[in-house]
């Protein structure tokens, strides 16, 4: 499918670029150097995303490109879609009628998209972004292998996630040489967190259970907004639960608007939390994924649990 993928850009000039809302490392910084690349082709590429970039990859290079909107504006040859399994996912309006090239590495990925290049073996979609470079003959810059050197070390969980491999270090090792600073990009996804944050994992681990080898925690909206914390702030505050010595499976549970949870599950690698997260319509990787789930919170809690409690019993 990259040969596919590939000859449908020969063919057009004009793209659009976006991903998944609620956009994380590997969404932005895929979504960014694909971007590049596309115009080192001579091609006119433009990143539009629902959600702003999250001010952890707001130093990314070309992140200040990005634009933010709820539908297509303009004319597009074509879109492309980095690591998102269907059109729902962008929260994007207008879609529906572009031509969509699909490139995602998610077992969970669906080929929804009139171009659909979906490898489940790459540990992040900023692998297959790195394998279109070199296919189409693309030099990778300093700036282009920041992109994706952030979007990987984020999507394997700093290289800790079941799946990560010699090949992974490997593409880590070819693009520090291409010019990635790895300690600056480290640096950016995880010491520059606001205070509100701070206050917010607080309020959240003062809310842990634990019960043998799973741990949950949870926020709700009265402690977002006191916390003064927004959506993104939420970011990364499961891996605080995952990270207590003995604990296999973590869930952190944040309450929304319309009273759903959004619900982020991590492994340490004896469960594939992805299978979980997809019996509720949610999806992901094997160590890390995600679903939204009704309330209240203790049904919410209930449900989720009694999906994890016996796989977690077999391993």
């Amino acid at each position: 499918m990259l040969n596919e993928v590939l000859r449908q850009i020969e063919q057009r000039r004009r793209f659009l670029l976006t991903s998944h809302a609620r956009p994380d490392g590997d969404a932005i910084g895929s979504a960014l150097a694909c971007a590049q690349i596309l115009r080192q082709l001579g091609k006119d590429a433009e990143v539009v995303l629902h959600d702003p970039v999250p001010r952890i990859y707001q130093p990314l290079p070309f992140a200040d490109r990005v634009v933010q909107a709820d539908r297509v504006n303009g004319h597009y040859e074509a879109a492309i879609l980095l690591e998102c399994d269907s059109i729902q996912r962008t929260r994007l309006e207008g879609l529906e009628n572009q031509f969509l090239i699909s490139i995602d590495h998610h077992a969970s990925g669906r080929p929804f998209a009139h171009v659909n290049w979906i490898d489940p073996h790459a540990t992040a979609t900023a692998e297959l972004v790195h394998q279109l470079a070199k296919a189409a003959g693309v030099k990778i810059s300093r700036e282009i292998a920041t992109c994706l050197y952030t979007a990987l070390l984020t999507d394997t969980g700093s290289f800790m996630f079941k799946g990560t491999n010699d090949q992974t270090f490997a593409l880590a090792r070819e693009l520090v040489l291409a010019g990635a600073d790895p300690a600056q990009c480290a640096q950016n996804v995880y010491f520059a967190h606001s205070t509100a944050k701070m206050r917010l994992l607080g309020a959240a681990l003062s809310n842990l259970h634990r019960e043998g080898p799973l741990a949950w925690i949870w926020v709700t909206r009265d402690q977002m907004q006191r916390s003064l914390a927004k959506e993104e702030d939420c970011e990364g505050i499961v891996n605080y639960a995952l990270s207590i010595q003995d604990v296999e499976v973590a869930a952190f549970f944040r309450e929304m608007a319309d009273g759903r949870y959004r619900v982020s599950l991590r492994s340490k690698g004896k469960l594939n939390v992805a299978e979980i997260a997809e019996r509720f319509g949610g999806g992901g990787h094997e160590c890390a994924s995600g679903c939204s789930i009704d309330g209240p919170l203790a049904m919410a809690v209930s449900k989720i649990m009694r999906e994890i409690r016996p796989e977690s019993s077999e391993t």
